[in-house]
């Protein structure tokens, strides 16, 4: 009997590990099987924050390109209406120049202004002018203000200084430096104050004020063109800008 026993008790023992070896080959499946759903959720999860990134990295890429888009329409309307309005000035200028000598021999000077002085080479001043001013219609701003503030200094009782004057100040102006307008073009109400040039150097140095962060003295300068000079086109922009504010 104790033979029989004993080998019972070891096919029982037999049997029982082979039971906790097949439990835990179970287990051991198991907890693959959830580690596998686990790191596909994971996974899951982070494709769906990379593609939720892509959108948004789209998106906005989307949306710079459309400011860009408006960003380059409004600086092409702008310089197109910088453009427009410098054609303006020089057409006026130009239709000023032709009238100015027809003014000046129908009588005396106007009052509070010395008389002319005659330059030597008529000739060469209107050439130096037009130099100055071709400078100017090219885009070169720097070479331009050179020339114009070596005009005036050539030529102080020309008929054409005041108006080299307010071109040297634009052209100070066109290279982004309103400190140096604001100097030229006030100069002109002192030096030429009968010249048609006075209200338009006014409506400059106002825009200066205003682009330097300085309202109030644009508002007083505006103010000021408008009470003095109602009548001219530069009084009637004043006005425009002031209803704005």
């Amino acid at each position: 009997m104790r033979p029989l026993r004993i080998a019972l008790l070891i096919a029982t023992l037999g049997t029982t590990q082979a039971q906790a070896a097949l439990f835990d080959d179970d287990e051991a499946r198991r907890q693959i099987a959830d580690l596998k759903i686990k790191t596909e959720a994971r996974f899951d999860q982070q494709a769906k924050a990379q593609l939720d990134l892509a959108s948004q990295i789209q998106r906005q890429a989307e949306e710079i390109a459309r400011l860009q888009g408006q960003i380059e329409t409004l600086s092409y309307e702008l310089e197109t209406t910088k453009k427009r309005q410098q054609d303006f000035y020089l057409d006026l200028d130009s239709r000023l120049r032709k009238l100015e000598p027809q003014a000046a021999a129908a009588g005396d000077p106007p009052t509070g202004e010395a008389p002319r002085t005659v330059t030597a080479d008529p000739a060469r001043e209107s050439q130096d002018y037009e130099a100055a001013l071709n400078q100017f219609k090219a885009g070169k701003y720097k070479e331009a203000a050179v020339a114009f503030a070596a005009f005036v200094q050539k030529y102080p009782d020309s008929a054409l200084a005041a108006n080299a004057q307010y071109w040297l100040g634009n052209a100070w102006y066109a290279q982004r430096n309103c400190a140096k307008s604001i100097e030229a073009q006030s100069q002109i109400a002192s030096k030429w104050p009968n010249s048609p040039k006075v209200p338009d150097s006014l409506l400059a140095i106002a825009t200066c004020q205003q682009e330097m962060g300085n309202p109030n003295a644009a508002k007083r300068t505006l103010d000021t063109l408008i009470a003095r000079y109602p009548d001219v086109p530069a009084s009637a922009t004043a006005k425009e800008r002031l209803k704005k504010k």
